[in-house]
């Protein structure tokens, strides 16, 4: 399994009223590693032809993330099958190496020219094993 990971710095933005990350906030971080991580592993002939979108989202909300904390992104794919593939994403507080959200997300493979589920190519599955 193959982990891909970046490092953020929470800022004001990111804040809600309670000065804690919003929740929708990591829900969004989710989604930026996703694209990230396929946009940088996959070859452009592939990203002109399929993209993915999300089918179901679950996350975990284990504690809160302030004002300038660093906070570790990782993300892996624990299964590929047919037109589906579940992608992990942990946000970790990098000072104290507490998980503070952890999310699973079931995506549909597309293909771009018909619009239409299709089924996830063997190279595709091979770029992040």
């Amino acid at each position: 399994m193959q982990i891909f990971e970046t490092t953020i710095t929470v800022t004001k933005q990111d804040l809600d009223e309670l000065n804690h990350v919003n929740n929708v906030r990591y829900v969004q971080w989710v989604q930026d590693i996703a694209k990230t991580h396929w946009e940088t592993q996959t070859p452009s002939k592939i990203l002109d032809a399929y993209f993915w979108v999300m089918i179901n989202h679950f996350i975990t909300y284990k504690s809160e993330a302030l004002l300038n904390d660093i906070i570790t992104l990782k993300t892996y794919i624990t299964k590929s099958e047919g037109i589906k593939s579940t992608r992990v994403v942990e946000i970790i507080n990098q000072k104290s190496n507490k998980l503070l959200a952890k999310s699973e997300t079931t995506w549909c493979f597309m293909n771009r020219k018909t619009m239409r589920p299709t089924r996830i190519t063997e190279d595709v599955i091979n770029l992040f094993n």
